[in-house]
């Protein structure tokens, strides 16, 4: 017959490689999925029929980019927005419209956070 030698133990399979792997993976979807709440803005869009019915002068606030706010065509700082705000209100749920000129999300956060501050609650985005 014919000899081919000293047959050679079995070798168990290496497990370490896949191991490896699974930790890889592991690590990629922790890193790549997102811990934490989402934050979202309360806000009125307009150009729909709310049903709303606007009273007083108007308050239109232009959101630029970099922070400049202007009120009504006049530009404003982001500290005095709502003492400026004031005259032109009867009250707190008078709606003051937003509109971002070049979309500067910050900014346009930063406003409304100022605003909501001051006690304004009926804040209207506009594109």
């Amino acid at each position: 017959m014919f000899a081919f030698g000293q047959p050679r133990p079995r070798r168990r399979p290496a497990l370490t490689p896949m191991i490896d792997v699974v930790f890889l993976l592991l690590v990629f979807f922790m890193l790549a999925s997102r811990f934490g709440v989402e934050r979202t803005l309360d806000l009125t869009l307009g150009g729909g029929t709310s049903g709303a019915e606007w009273s007083g002068p108007p308050r239109l606030v232009d959101v630029g980019e970099g922070g400049t706010v202007s009120l009504n065509g006049q530009s404003v700082a982001l500290s005095d927005l709502a003492g400026a705000l004031q005259p032109l209100m009867d009250q707190p749920s008078d709606p003051v419209v937003l509109r971002p000129k070049e979309g500067d999300l910050s900014a346009l956060t930063q406003v409304i956070e100022a605003l909501r501050g001051a006690g304004l609650s009926n804040l209207v985005l506009v594109p």
